[in-house]
């Protein structure tokens, strides 16, 4: 049986068609800010006066070690800040990203943004972005013309490998207080 030059061609062509182009991900994507429909950038007024505001420090890990610290797990970082008040708006004027020397990696926010009552916003550091190291930190900054209830800063940390999962949270730490603002329980 002769087999023709065009079958071994046409064979060549279904091999190829059927094969799926594959991209490795990037090692290192850009740790960018997406921004979400609750963040309403605003621009403070000159003579803006707060009622209430609070610099919080926020610990996160962008890994952790295993094995006897012989290896580390990379670590997906999500910010989260959640108005809790039932009616009055926050402004968040800062959010700052610091690694484990104190040392400024990255201003999340070019401008201030606002959040509606029971409004949130997160902000995310990829698995990816060992920048900050073991004792990263954010570090928010927030005000209000109306005292408001406290608002929620947490951090969830998150890696899986290997058929392992790991996730847990850390909560924020007010650091400073403007104007002594004693925040009103929920629903107050």
């Amino acid at each position: 049986m002769k087999l023709y030059p065009h079958f071994y061609l046409a064979i060549a062509v279904i091999l190829l068609a059927s094969c799926k182009s594959t991209q490795m991900p990037s090692k290192s994507q850009p740790n960018t800010t997406v921004a979400t429909p609750s963040q309403k950038a605003v621009t403070l007024a000159k003579n803006f006066q707060a009622a209430a505001g609070q610099t919080i420090y926020v610990p996160v890990y962008s890994h952790i070690y295993h094995h006897n610290r012989q290896e580390t797990f990379q670590l997906a970082v999500t910010l989260s800040i959640r108005n809790t008040d039932l009616t009055n708006p926050m402004i968040i004027t800062s959010v700052r990203y610091y690694d484990s020397a104190g040392k400024l990696v990255k201003q999340h926010l070019e401008r201030p943004i606002q959040l509606d009552a029971l409004g949130s916003t997160d902000f995310f550091v990829n698995r990816n972005d060992t920048s900050g190291g073991l004792g990263a930190n954010f570090i928010v900054e927030w005000v209000a013309q109306k005292e408001i209830s406290e608002p929620i800063v947490e951090a969830v940390m998150i890696g899986t490998d290997f058929q392992q999962g790991i996730s847990f949270t850390s909560s924020g730490r007010v650091i400073k207080s403007q104007n002594n603002y004693k925040p009103l329980s929920p629903g107050s």
